[in-house]
């Protein structure tokens, strides 16, 4: 499935990209306490500090991922964490997940970005996700940004 796919900035307007990011939600709190979803909803995408991007097949979304920018006020020291990473029912296990990912990553390497950072959940529900960071070189660390310790949530970086 991943011949002929297309990555590009979305605006995040497409009714396509709403539903998939409302499952996202709805899967999210389905399968993590209240206080444990980290997920962002669509305003907060469209926030200034964060790029965003899907996956399509001709007319069909396959999937997204964002960008999230954490500005430390030193160049050096700035890093970038993963966000809204999702795939379609349909798109699962096609590579397509892969494909974004290896994209966020060339676009955060050429943004200058030495360290990506991510959260996703403890539970069985994750297992697929962290079995992709882990084989595109992610280890698990504590919490960064604002983040708290949290038993729902692992945190990795590369």
């Amino acid at each position: 499935m991943t011949n002929n796919i297309i990555i590009q900035l979305d605006d995040l307007h497409s009714p396509q990209v709403i539903a998939l990011l409302q499952s996202h939600l709805e899967d999210m709190y389905a399968t993590s306490p209240p206080e444990s979803v980290h997920a962002l909803d669509i305003d907060k995408l469209r926030q200034p500090d964060i790029l965003f991007w899907t996956a399509w097949q001709q007319q069909l979304l396959l999937g997204s991922i964002a960008l999230k920018l954490h500005d430390t006020h030193d160049i050096e020291n700035r890093y970038g964490e993963i966000k809204s990473m999702r795939t379609t029912a349909a798109a699962r296990r096609q590579g397509v997940a892969s494909a974004l990912l290896r994209h966020l990553q060339q676009q955060a390497h050429d943004l200058g970005l030495h360290r990506l950072c991510l959260e996703t959940g403890s539970t069985a529900f994750f297992a697929p996700a962290r079995l992709l960071y882990q084989k595109f070189g992610f280890r698990e660390c504590p919490p960064f940004a604002d983040y708290p310790l949290d038993l729902h949530s692992v945190f990795m970086e590369k």
